[in-house]
């Protein structure tokens, strides 16, 4: 099963990943602090933002429109890393990404 690591302030998570599950929804179902996911993974919030740190990156799919969009409405500044963790579905090849939570959602 591939796995995903969520850095969060100085403490590290990583977790067992379904394929097809959003980070999003990996980050609620194992309480990784940081992810407020208001929309609930419709790209309407911009609450689940992560800074792409670390293993396969370049195997992520490109950020779409809607996610480009609201990627310039986050609370944290916007980097050439930051995604929504909603819009990055889990698949073997992305197997050992590392995301960083960012600090504020609101």
């Amino acid at each position: 099963m591939p796995k995903i690591t969520y850095r969060v302030g100085g403490d590290s998570t990583t977790v067992d990943a379904a394929v097809g599950t959003s980070l999003m929804q990996l980050a609620l179902q194992n309480a990784v602090s940081g992810i407020v996911a208001e929309c609930g993974g419709n790209a309407m919030c911009a609450t689940c933002h992560v800074y792409v740190e670390d293993g396969p990156v370049d195997r992520l799919a490109d950020v779409g429109a809607a996610e480009d969009e609201m990627l310039d409405c986050t609370m944290s500044p916007r980097e050439p890393n930051s995604r929504l963790s909603c819009q990055i579905p889990m698949t073997d090849e992305i197997d050992g990404l590392v995301v960083r939570v960012a600090d504020e959602q609101h």
